[in-house]
């Protein structure tokens, strides 16, 4: 019986080894690496939290700042207005829940999942376009002097609209351009109409023409510094002199990106926030960071360290 067991035993080492051999042998080259790069060898984060606000109109979705350094929050269902101190100039009740903003001038332009909500000076809605396509969900609204541009998660397409809420361009119609996971999907607009573009499901910052042309594009799948982790990254983004500042979920890191797609450095990526839950985000001078936080209806301001 003794020996009988000693055998077993003895085949038991040896299968356990052959396995550790090969799994040893087929783990992706690099693993270790990847590790290192999050855990140990990270950039330091170079901005401060240097202001909160709790909202109390309710849950916060999104964030607009004008370059007057009017701060514009919306979410469940409101749109606030704040100056540059966070004093509350005005609040509007919005008939449905407001999931982005953007303003140019003295019009903010709120989107809901199937609307958008034109605002005037004082919290008053002028007008209200849409809605365009059945199963719509809005996700991000931008604007410059001349056009608005909204993403539509739901059907996968970017619309390019005139200052009348005429479509004037379907980008990603019937043809798959766009891969959306998930109900994050960012749009940017320049004041040369040059279209920025977050397609989510391939983890890239697209640079398109206003007619829908893909000029250009930067990021890649990865934990590294300067890659998007996870799927339906980046889940935020916003424009800044610099080039980009961008949200991740999974891991929740803002980050800033330049104009050539480089990563130079980390806004906060050692924080508390919900991993699941990105932050969406606005700066009309690159130097302040304003990042809203559905997670805590927290408006967090970023300044430098």
């Amino acid at each position: 019986m003794n020996r009988k067991t000693a055998a077993i035993v003895s085949v038991f080492v040896i299968v356990v080894f052959i396995g550790y051999i090969v799994f040893d042998t087929a783990r992706p080259e690099g693993f270790e690496k990847e590790e290192k790069i999050v855990t140990e060898d990270a950039p330091p984060d170079n901005w401060n939290i240097s202001q909160k606000l709790k909202m109390k109109e309710g849950s916060l979705k999104a964030v607009a700042v004008s370059v007057s350094g009017k701060i514009f929050l919306g979410g469940n269902s409101y749109v606030s207005c704040y100056d540059n101190n966070l004093n509350l100039l005005w609040n509007l009740k919005t008939p449905y829940p407001v999931t982005s903003l953007s303003v140019y001038g003295d019009t903010l332009f709120a989107s809901t999942m199937e609307l958008i909500l034109i605002i005037g000076e004082g919290g008053v809605i002028k007008d209200e376009w849409g809605p365009f396509e059945d199963n719509a969900i809005i996700t991000s609204v931008a604007s410059n002097k001349n056009n608005v541009a909204f993403a539509d998660a739901g059907n996968k397409m970017v619309f390019m609209l005139d200052k009348k809420g005429m479509v004037k361009k379907l980008v990603g119609q019937n043809d798959g351009q766009f891969i959306v996971p998930s109900p994050y999907f960012d749009v940017a607009l320049d004041s040369y109409n040059t279209l920025f573009v977050a397609n989510t499901g391939r983890r890239r910052v697209e640079t398109r023409t206003a007619e829908g042309v893909l000029q250009s594009y930067f990021g890649e799948a990865g934990a590294a510094p300067g890659a998007f982790c996870g799927c339906c990254n980046p889940s935020h983004f916003a424009v800044i002199p610099e080039g980009f500042v961008t949200a991740e979920k999974g891991l929740n890191r803002i980050k800033i990106i330049n104009k050539a797609g480089e990563f130079i450095e980390y806004v906060s990526s050692v924080n508390k926030f919900m991993a699941s839950i990105p932050l969406d985000l606005a700066s009309a001078d690159g130097k302040t960071i304003y990042a809203a936080n559905p997670a805590d209806s927290v408006l967090y301001i970023f300044t430098r360290k």
